[in-house]
């Protein structure tokens, strides 16, 4: 089925991006340009995931997984047009308090939205 092979390789975009990339870029680059990095990153792999999810959801044929996969699309946007955003902010004012709260959630919807991706996969 085509939705789950979207979804399948959501899945690995995202887990790839978690263990991988994101350790090695602030392992690699000054914390600038890592910071720079992936300021201009995120909104791409948001945008991207969260498209493929809403197509996904919508070839999905059965009920839950579909409503697992689109409810990820649908954080996907709010990751998009409202945390991400608001994760800037907070890093341009220098409110690292602020700025460790909203990743802290990013991190953990992102984490959310793997499990669930995954469930929705395993139910197929």
């Amino acid at each position: 089925m085509v939705s789950q092979f979207i979804v399948a390789a959501v899945v690995g975009v995202m887990l790839f991006f978690s263990v991988a990339v994101a350790p090695t870029i602030f392992k690699v680059l000054p914390q600038e340009w890592a910071s720079a990095y992936v300021r201009a990153f995120f909104p791409k792999y948001y945008a991207v995931l969260g498209a493929a999810c809403l197509g996904a959801g919508l070839l999905q044929p059965t009920p839950v997984p579909r409503r697992i996969v689109l409810v990820c699309a649908g954080l996907f946007a709010l990751s998009l047009f409202v945390l991400t955003p608001a994760i800037n902010r907070a890093s341009d004012a220098k409110d690292r308090k602020r700025f460790g709260v909203l990743h802290v959630a990013s991190v953990a919807i992102n984490l959310a939205q793997v499990v669930a991706l995954g469930v929705a996969l395993w139910m197929g």
